[in-house]
């Protein structure tokens, strides 16, 4: 297909295949038929029940196999578990036609890419991370708008066929999102600072206070902070467990990182008032880097991405 056919590939037909139909994939066919970007849109999902959901709620035209839904696609978009992307990402790559376009909305990047780096089609595939989501999991999950106003990074770009680039690209900016271009490598030390610690912090405090507190009147008087700080440790296992190990490496070092700030508070706690207080207002310079209490998160993402990248 040349570059030059990709409006008529759009607007007159547009069959696309989600693999996984939950949180991520079920907000991306929602908002990809509502934009009109979709003209059809097959459901492929291992779990039976999630896959009769979708087609219940309307996310999915249909439910087919994946033999079967590669077989009908222009786009395919891959929303499973990172661990399942590796072993479904190459299958897939086997199967679909030379002018599928094939991605990905996995959080980590450097070993999937790998798995693919000699395959045949390669230049079919786009790797992509789209840096949205909730805590919440299943078909019903899936909102309208979840993207919008967020940023998608796009991975070794030049990796990818002009035509796929620029199918993917439209795809995105039809959902309302920025796009960053950097390497594989670069998103994976990036995301781990700026996605993953959060999340392993947060199953962290979420294990602290339960293991000092059983009982449940603590969390009874639980406030907004908490709760707020503890909501990424509702995220699902499944998702999150093979993440923190296709990324260890960064993300031990994130956590390195934050655990040496907070052994250094700790100890100001304890044995320096001014110390601490001054940790404090150098902590408070997130505001400028956030852009102040009405940030533009697509701006505050590229520069905590271009910060950790430099």
């Amino acid at each position: 297909m040349k570059t030059g056919d990709l409006d008529k590939r759009i607007y007159r037909k547009m069959n696309i295949t989600v693999i996984g139909l939950g949180l991520i994939g079920g907000s991306m066919a929602k908002d990809l038929r509502k934009s009109g970007f979709a003209t059809s849109i097959i459901g492929v999902d291992s779990n039976s029940k999630h896959a009769e959901k979708a087609k219940e709620i309307g996310l999915v035209d249909e439910i087919l196999t994946m033999p079967k839904a590669l077989e009908k696609a222009d786009l395919v978009i891959i929303a499973i578990p990172v661990d399942k992307i590796k072993v479904v990402l190459p299958q897939v790559l086997d199967q679909v036609s030379d002018s599928t376009t094939v991605t990905d909305m996995g959080s980590t990047k450097k070993e999937l890419c790998r798995v693919v780096e000699n395959h045949q089609k390669r230049r079919n595939y786009v790797a992509a991370h789209p840096m949205s989501g909730t805590e919440n999991s299943g078909p019903e999950a899936a909102l309208e708008g979840l993207f919008n106003n967020k940023i998608t990074i796009i991975c070794d770009h030049e990796k990818s066929g002009p035509q796929h680039l620029a199918l993917m690209e439209k795809m995105f900016q039809t959902l309302g999102m920025d796009i960053a271009y950097m390497s594989a490598d670069e998103q994976d030390h990036s995301t781990a600072f700026i996605s993953h610690l959060p999340h392993a912090a947060a199953y962290a405090l979420a294990n602290a206070v339960q293991d000092k507190e059983k009982r449940s009147i603590i969390f009874d008087l639980a406030s907004g902070g908490f709760r707020s700080t503890v909501r990424l440790a509702k995220s699902t296992p499944s998702m999150w467990g093979p993440i923190f190990q296709q990324n260890k490496g960064y993300v031990i070092e994130s956590l390195e990182v934050y655990i040496k700030h907070l052994n250094e508070f700790k100890d100001s706690i304890e044995q320096d008032e001014d110390r601490m207080y001054k940790l404090m207002k150098n902590a408070n310079n997130i505001r400028s880097i956030l852009g102040g209490d009405s940030p533009s998160l697509i701006k505050n993402e590229e520069k905590i991405i271009k910060f950790y990248t430099k």
